[in-house]
């Protein structure tokens, strides 16, 4: 009995260290540099955004915040070297919608749950854009042609199994018409499909609209809906889908901050709060609304559902197209 009551006590002993441990180690950190992985290449709308909350973060924390392009694998590698890092709170990554289709595609085994989440800081939705002179005016007058002559109008706005090309296919699912019906153009992403939109080459792009914003604003193309549950800032006036429809399909290209699995509570917390400091800042929305990226903030039990029914939701709409493994 004595010992049993000896190994009871020196248990809970361990317990309590480990726990001013784990409260000692989150108080102290950041004590060194940290690294925010990015899976795409620089220049782009994932690394603007991933650049603009590293240079945050430096304010914050006091220490300087490295932005790490791991590029390959249509973002494999990237969110590989994510997962795969020490779950001590040093490296950091920008998680992009991709995580959510690479895994049905055959690409990885990694999947939403193989990371950390600590918040959801950007989402740009799909529209649905067509030529100026277009005599579709709103989404139901295109969509009822589109039923009427299955095959006749093409879309484009990325590469085959593509985002935006899940995004209409998920879109002609929700509203029962074959997702076979819009032949679909790949190409090497929004700005070459909108100029095949202006020359005439196919009938319409599915791509966020600040991808389409250089034509919508020259007056050479027309958004038609979004593919959101609310309006864009950028373009207010174009109705969301369910407003167009009366779909609640929705979709988009979203961005967040995650961490390797396992990382401390006290460190998620921490760069939580750090997060949604920064998310609500002048410089940060200023930054975002400059360059018509949208923001959405979730914390990290909110981003790890919203993960979750992308995953699910992508896994219909890649299996409906015979691209899922």
């Amino acid at each position: 009995m004595m010992i049993r009551r000896t190994l009871i006590k020196s248990l809970t002993c361990a317990a309590a260290a480990l726990t001013l441990c784990g409260s000692a180690l989150a108080q102290s950190y950041p004590s060194r540099p940290l690294t925010l992985i990015v899976p795409w290449g620089a220049g782009g709308g994932t690394d603007a955004t991933a650049r603009i909350v590293a240079a945050l973060l430096e304010k914050e924390m006091g220490q300087p915040v490295n932005v790490v392009n791991r590029t390959g694998g249509n973002g494999v590698v990237g969110h590989s070297a994510i997962a795969t890092a020490q779950p001590d709170g040093y490296t950091i990554g920008m998680l992009t919608v991709e995580i959510s289709m690479l895994h049905w595609a055959g690409l990885t085994q990694l999947t939403p749950a193989d990371y950390t989440p600590i918040a959801l800081m950007n989402i740009d939705p799909a529209g649905v854009t067509v030529r100026a002179d277009s005599p579709y005016k709103n989404l139901g007058d295109l969509m009822n042609a589109v039923k009427a002559n299955p095959g006749k109008f093409k879309a484009s706005g990325t590469g085959q199994g593509g985002i935006w090309h899940l995004g209409l296919a998920g879109m002609l699912n929700d509203l029962k018409i074959p997702t076979n019906a819009v032949p679909w153009v790949p190409s090497n992403g929004a700005a070459p499909a909108m100029n095949d939109l202006a020359a005439g080459g196919i009938e319409f792009v599915t791509c966020s609209l600040p991808e389409a914003r250089a034509l919508i604003d020259a007056g050479k193309a027309r958004p038609l809906a979004l593919m959101a549950s609310q309006p864009s800032a950028l373009y207010p006036n174009v109705p969301t889908l369910k407003a167009a429809t009366g779909s609640n399909w929705a979709i988009g290209a979203w961005r967040g901050i995650a961490a390797p699995k396992g990382l401390p509570a006290d460190i998620q917390a921490k760069l939580g709060t750090v997060l949604k400091k920064i998310y609500d800042g002048q410089e940060f929305q200023g930054f975002m609304q400059q360059r018509g990226f949208g923001t959405i903030y979730a914390d990290a039990k909110g981003f790890e559902q919203f993960m979750a029914k992308g995953n699910s939701d992508m896994g219909v709409v890649m299996k409906s197209l015979g691209l899922a493994k």
